[in-house]
């Protein structure tokens, strides 16, 4: 709890790091971050005419959910990523500088935000061009997504410790984030599984996706959504904590 109560102190400096990552990251590029949004705006193009003609779907009603989906997606698996590096990625602040742990897996979260704020770009336009309006239910977004910060924070904490202490975690967790992204209906709506979409209620990613997606796409996700997205969002936390108290001392050697 200190620990998260010093980081929480350290915000303005969090945010300082996370904005020169960024800027290293494309130090020397002409577009800087846009690159991602530029690739991100392809891949929506090209797969939602491609994905429309194979499920025989409107690609008016198909591109706008394709687009949010992969956006949104592409910010969840980032930050589940970089967060099995959050700790190893700072392994020469961590030996030099006394600062709160939590803070690194911060870094990781925001720095996230702001790529995503740079992809949003992609589901404006196309919503623009299809006249696509979510209506009031989109500000129900915006719990969802502060959900989606406080899981994240726990998984950098969590996985930058377990994957400092074992690297053959990271790619493991690669791999699941891959076929997550197959099955959790990403590329393809919900609706197609018909009397079996109540199955997706047992995956985790899925609905924490639901809850920041379907309000942008004017639909309220139901009760049953939220519930298995808030279970799943106290699981990862509170595994989180455990792991977290049980290896704070030890990462300093573990980097």
């Amino acid at each position: 709890m200190r620990d998260f109560l010093d980081a929480l102190i350290l915000w303005r400096l969090c945010w300082t790091l996370s904005w020169l990552d960024i800027k290293v990251r494309y130090r020397g590029s002409l577009l800087g971050p846009f690159w991602l949004t530029l690739s991100t705006a392809v891949m929506v193009g090209s797969m939602g005419f491609l994905y429309a003609e194979l499920f025989h779907m409107d690609l008016h009603e198909y591109l706008p959910f394709l687009a949010l989906s992969i956006v949104l997606w592409n910010f969840l698996s980032g930050v589940v990523a970089e967060a099995c590096i959050s700790f190893t990625a700072a392994e020469g602040m961590i030996r030099s500088v006394r600062m709160p742990f939590v803070m690194y897996g911060a870094r990781v979260v925001v720095r996230n935000v702001v790529i995503l704020a740079h992809n949003v770009v992609v589901i404006v336009v196309v919503d623009v061009l299809l006249k696509v309006v979510p209506g009031h239910v989109a500000w129900l977004a915006i719990p969802g997504f502060l959900l989606w910060l406080v899981v994240g924070l726990a998984l950098s904490v969590s996985l930058g410790s377990i994957c400092a202490r074992f690297r053959d975690i990271s790619p493991i967790i690669a791999s699941i984030m891959q076929m997550a992204f197959f099955i959790s209906g990403v590329i393809w709506q919900p609706s197609q599984l018909g009397s079996s979409q109540y199955l997706l209620l047992y995956d985790p990613f899925y609905t924490l996706l639901e809850i920041v997606r379907g309000p942008l796409l004017g639909q309220v996700p139901s009760l049953a959504i939220y519930a298995s997205a808030l279970i799943s969002a106290v699981v990862v936390c509170v595994l989180s904590v455990l792991v977290f108290a049980r290896t704070r001392n030890r990462i300093a050697f573990w980097v």
